[in-house]
């Protein structure tokens, strides 16, 4: 069985589960090993099962709880060069925790093969994940992007499933509490992606064939699940696409989210 688990999500914290088979993997580790270790429990998993982690870019938010989950359970960590480094600097490193940039050919674990894209943000080398499966499926994960570059765009074209982005209501974030650079920064190319520009890409997804999107990484402050959802939803139906027919929408709650069969 294959499947995928949002178990933190948002701007206090965000970790990917996903399985195949007897092996699973975490995209970021970003709350308390403590958390993670029973998020894993709450969806029947268990962390002896993990053999990797897979870092996207060095921000708090998605490496909080590494260094103690990593060197706690003996699991490598894989991320680019340039986000080891921030890693290492912020102390979010240590001997104790086996850490790898990641080759050009992606990791191969278990029946799993993870290949990483960059994605524009502003941290030092972001990227998203491709995961491929032995089964043929495609999973890709793409957070924290201030656009859909075409490299992104590239990756994630021909995924089964994609966890995308979409991260703010434009309206919301401008006439909210947040000051005026804070609006700048997650408005800009290297910020973060808002629910319209992500409701646009979600349509040429089914078009090119993904059947499953989660929604990820939404603001507390700038957004709602509910409005999130429906701004994709109102899009995709726009275009002529049928919900559980053509495509299934999940949006990823802040923690506690369910596993997805894929």
């Amino acid at each position: 069985m294959s499947r995928i688990c949002n178990l933190f999500s948002g701007s206090t914290g965000n970790s990917i589960f996903i399985g195949h088979g007897g092996d699973g993997i975490l995209i970021d580790a970003g709350v308390s090993a403590r958390k993670i270790e029973q998020a894993l429990r709450d969806i029947d998993s268990d962390i002896s099962k993990i053999r990797a982690i897979f870092i996207t870019h060095e921000h708090s938010d998605h490496v909080s709880g590494v260094r103690v989950l990593a060197s706690r359970h003996k699991i490598p960590v894989y991320a680019t060069h340039g986000t080891l480094e921030g890693m290492e600097q912020d102390g979010n490193l240590s001997s104790r925790v086996k850490s790898f940039e990641i080759p050009s050919g992606g990791v191969e674990v278990g029946d799993m093969l993870i290949k990483n894209f960059a994605t524009p943000h502003d941290a030092r080398q972001s990227c998203g994940y491709c995961i491929e499966l032995t089964d043929g499926q495609k999973i890709a994960i793409a957070t924290d992007l201030g656009h859909i570059s075409e490299e992104v765009r590239s990756a994630i074209t021909g995924c089964g499933t994609v966890v995308l982005e979409s991260n703010h209501d434009i309206m919301m974030l401008q006439n909210g509490p947040y000051p005026y650079e804070l609006k700048r920064r997650v408005m800009s190319d290297i910020g973060h992606l808002s629910n319209a520009v992500c409701a646009d890409e979600l349509c040429r997804l089914v078009k090119s064939g993904t059947t499953r999107m989660i929604l990820a990484h939404l603001s507390r402050e700038n957004n709602y699940p509910a409005l999130a959802y429906e701004t994709s939803k109102a899009n995709l139906s726009g275009n002529g696409m049928v919900e559980n027919i053509d495509y299934m929408l999940y949006v990823a709650p802040v923690f506690g989210g369910k596993s997805i069969v894929l």
